[in-house]
Order: C-alpha cells, then sequence, then structure tokens
C-alpha cells in the first residue's frame, strides 16, 4: 500500500496541474461570454481540489519513484484524467452521459480523435478549445511535461519517461538530465504548434480556429470545431498547410529536436524511420490518386491527388481528419488507408499504431529467416542504418506484435458480439487501438461513435488506452510479479 500512496501522492500534483490547464478555455468563455463559464469554473474546482486533497492525503508517503511506480502511475494518469477531462463536457451537456463523455476525454487525451458530439458548429468555441487542448497535452504525453516540473515537486522522472514515450529503444537519451530531454521536446511541440498557428491564419482560418486546429493537428488527435471537418473550408492551401504539420508530427520528436540542436537536417538523415516513412506516404498518395481517377470518382487527375493525399496523410499519421466522405470510395482505398494507420508514424511522434521503427525490425527480421533458409551457417545481423539491432529487441518486437494483432482480433470478437456488423466492428478495434479515430460504416468519418451502446462505448474507451500506452505499459501491472515485493 505504501507504494499506491506515494504514487497517488504524485497523482495528486499531476491532477492539480491539469486542472489549472482549464484556465485557458475559462478565459475564452469568459472574453466571449459564451455561456460555458461557470461550466469551467466547476470543473476546474473539482479537479484542482480533487488534486489538492490526492496530495494531502497520502503527502507522508512522499518518496522517490521506483520502476516499477513509474508504469502505475502512467497507467493511472491516463485513467484517471479522462475523469477530470469529461467535467466540462458533461456538465455543458446534460444529455451526454458517462459513457460517452468518458470516451470523448479519452479520445481527446490520447490523441485519437474519435467523437460522440455532433453540433460541433455550435459548441461554445471555449468547450471545442478545451477539446483541442487535451489533444494537444495528451499528444506529447503528460507525463513527459511533468518530467519537466517533477524535479520542482521532488519525484524523479527517468521511469516515466520509459514508461510513456512509445518505441522499442526507449534507452537512448538525448541529453544527459531526464528534465532537460522534456523541457527540449516540449520547446520543439510548442515551436511547431505556433508555426502551424500562423501559417493555418495565414492560409485563411479565424485565430480561433487557427489554434484549435493547430493543437490536433501537431498532437495528431483529429477534432474538429466543425461536423465536416476540414471540408467546412474546401481549401486546398488549408489542406496543404495541414498535410505538412500533420507530416512533421508523425516523425519523431527526438529527431527534431536533434536537428534543432544541432542546426542540420543530417539528423533526419541518419533516422531509420523518416526515409521509410516519407517514402511510404509519396507511393500511397500517388497510387492512390491514379486508383481513384482510374475507377472514376474523381475525373481530374489533380483532384484525385488532392483529395488522396489529404486523407492519406491524415488516416496514415492517426490523425483522423477528412475533407470527404472517403468511406465511399472503392473499398481497397479506406482498407488500404486504415492499414498505413497501424505502422506509419514514427516512435516518438504524437501518432498511433506500431511505429515504422517496428516495421524496419520485423522486415529484417523475414529477410534474416529467408537468408538462413538457403544458407543455415550464415551469420546475418539485423541493422538499422549502421547499428545492430539486439535479439531481445526483435524478440520484443515479435511480442508485441503477436499482442496488438490479438488486441485487435479480441476487440472485434467483443464489439461483433455485442451486436455491431463485422465492418463496423473491425474498423472500430483498429482505429481506436491505433489512435486513429474515424473508422468505417456506423463509425465513418461522416458519422460519430454516438450510435454505439454504453458498452460499446467502454470496450472502444478502453481499447484506445491500451493503444496509447502501447499495450504492456498497461498489462504489466495485471502480472502478479508486478506486486509482489
Amino acid at each position: 500500500m505504501n507504494r499506491l500512496f506515494a504514487v497517488v501522492n504524485v497523482l495528486g500534483k499531476l491532477v492539480l496541474v491539469f486542472g489549472l490547464m482549464m484556465l485557458l478555455p475559462l478565459g475564452l468563455a469568459l472574453w466571449n461570454n459564451d455561456g460555458a463559464q461557470l461550466v469551467f469554473e466547476e470543473s476546474i474546482l473539482i479537479t484542482t481540489g480533487g488534486g489538492f486533497l490526492m496530495w494531502l492525503m497520502t503527502r507522508a508517503y512522499r518518496r522517490e519513484l521506483q520502476i516499477r511506480d513509474g508504469f502505475l502511475l502512467v497507467v493511472l494518469v491516463w485513467f484517471v484524467l479522462p475523469a477530470f477531462a469529461m467535467l466540462p463536457l458533461l456538465f455543458y451537456l446534460p444529455k451526454l452521459n458517462l459513457s460517452m463523455a468518458y470516451f470523448e476525454a479519452v479520445s481527446g487525451l490520447t490523441a485519437t480523435g474519435a467523437t460522440v458530439l455532433t453540433g460541433l458548429d455550435a459548441l461554445p468555441s471555449s468547450i471545442n478549445l478545451w477539446r483541442g487542448e487535451i489533444v494537444w497535452l495528451g499528444g506529447m504525453g503528460l507525463i513527459v511535461l511533468a518530467v519537466a516540473i517533477l524535479p520542482l515537486l521532488g519525484v524523479g522522472g527517468r521511469q516515466l519517461l520509459n514508461a510513456e514515450i512509445p518505441g522499442p529503444m526507449k534507452e537512448n537519451k538525448l541529453t544527459p538530465r531526464i528534465a532537460e530531454t522534456a523541457k527540449g521536446l516540449w520547446s520543439i511541440y510548442a515551436s511547431l504548434t505556433l508555426a502551424c498557428v500562423i501559417a493555418y491564419k495565414w492560409a485563411g482560418m479565424d485565430w480561433f480556429d487557427a489554434v484549435m486546429h493547430a493543437f490536433t493537428t501537431l498532437g495528431l488527435g483529429g477534432f474538429s470545431s466543425h461536423d465536416t471537418s476540414y471540408g467546412y473550408w474546401d481549401s486546398p492551401l488549408i489542406e496543404s498547410v495541414a498535410i505538412i504539420f500533420m507530416l512533421i508530427a508523425g516523425i519523431n520528436f527526438a529527431t527534431h529536436f536533434l536537428a534543432w540542436r544541432a542546426r542540420s537536417l543530417a539528423s533526419y538523415r541518419h533516422d531509420a524511420e523518416v526515409s521509410w516513412y516519407l517514402t511510404i506516404m509519396l507511393i500511397s498518395c500517388i497510387g492512390l490518386a491514379f486508383y481513384l481517377w482510374f475507377a472514376d470518382v474523381y475525373t481530374d487527375p489533380l483532384t484525385a491527388l488532392r483529395f488522396a493525399t489529404f486523407n492519406i496523410v491524415s488516416v496514415a499519421t492517426t490523425t483522423g481528419y477528412s475533407n470527404t466522405d472517403y468511406s465511399l470510395w472503392p473499398m481497397f482505398a479506406p482498407l488500404w488507408m486504415l492499414f498505413l494507420s497501424g505502422f506509419c508514424t514514427s516512435s516518438g511522434s504524437t501518432g498511433g499504431g506500431i511505429k515504422m521503427i517496428r516495421i524496419r525490425i520485423l522486415y529484417q527480421q523475414v529477410y534474416r529467416e529467408m537468408i538462413t533458409i538457403m544458407h543455415p551457417q550464415a551469420v546475418i545481423p539485423a541493422k538499422l542504418g549502421r547499428n545492430v539491432v539486439a535479439n531481445r529487441v526483435i524478440l520484443a518486437v515479435l511480442v508485441f506484435l503477436f499482442v496488438y494483432t490479438a488486441s485487435i482480433a479480441l476487440m472485434t470478437l467483443t464489439l461483433t458480439l455485442s451486436g455491431l456488423n463485422v465492418t463496423t466492428a473491425f474498423s472500430a478495434a483498429v482505429a481506436c487501438i491505433n489512435n486513429l479515430g474515424p473508422g468505417l460504416d456506423t463509425v465513418g468519418p461522416a458519422n460519430t461513435y454516438a450510435l454505439l451502446t454504453d458498452f460499446q462505448t467502454w470496450v472502444c474507451s478502453f481499447a484506445m488506452l491500451l493503444g496509447r500506452l502501447e499495450f504492456f505499459t498497461l498489462l504489466v501491472i495485471f502480472t502478479p510479479a508486478f506486486w509482489r515485493k
């Protein structure tokens, strides 16, 4: 119990800080007098009060966290914070039940972008801003932000960062001190967000939409303030800005940090994922554009290229924006996009899925096996660039792929058993586990998840959290060994 109390002590501080994040939408609500002021005042009071109470009741158990404590804290953060993040939605939208409000908050914090809401254009700007802000906060990970301030709270941070940052090779450090690493990542994240805001405003958005969509673009979360998403503007220029920044956000932020620190693009050339990431994107966009043109979905090849590029980049980076209902395209197109969402983004990015680095490692292992069949005595090391990949990393990737595939199968079966058709169940499972957002059919880009039952909504919420925490961070706490002394 002492371990749990020590973790709750830190959790209380994080909840307290999270409550202060609501001051931004509260300020907008007061500025616009949009009717949501009381909602945010009550939410801030409950959240900060709850955080302070958790800290106060466990202050006697404050100590340095161990590795297992870090995993437990990460899991608690991602399960508890949505309960506070949903409060403004729950208070302002009385027809929204608990399961739907929690789903919306989980979707935001996990940067998934799936929504149960309609009538987004009529919502107060402060409510939409809060939806965008939680995507932005969750995109890089609140734990990474916390690591930057935890030294002030008297808690070490490396074990938290290892549990939070996605990817199979987490031990690499960017700076000697973990707090400097977290601050460096957030500096790049914030700077790119500011650049995105300015670019959106230049392209034709108003300031509110520019800020809201910059939050969800860099977070790769896909929440919008309009029901028709980017179809609201029908602007190739705005879509081009979104494409550029979605591509940037799909690259490892550690690579951005190293490029900024060295004032050189060399880090992108040396990154094992960037070349594959951009090449697959380019081939997919051009290939799908020709496919849509030949299928007479679009009569103009440039129009086909525009819609193919925007929606492929959006889905492959697990953002979830749309400028058309791509579920109406020939089935190959949305299925290929859904497939890309499973692996296209880089480790250390704000995207979901199993990450490009794991695909590269799997490719290396397949190649090794084929050579070994022909030459049993051959020693073929797996490499990423000039670095040899350790066998333990390859084994971990294979186990991860098994758990990933099994999770999708289990979620699909569960949703199908609960009454969904196979297309909806499978696409919802893939979209939630990959933190993509929209799926196909009932949960396609022209629809929402509001048609799901409460049980189905809770299943999808769990799937989003499972995917965001990359399975093992969550599953490990259910093992008996985790709780042994």
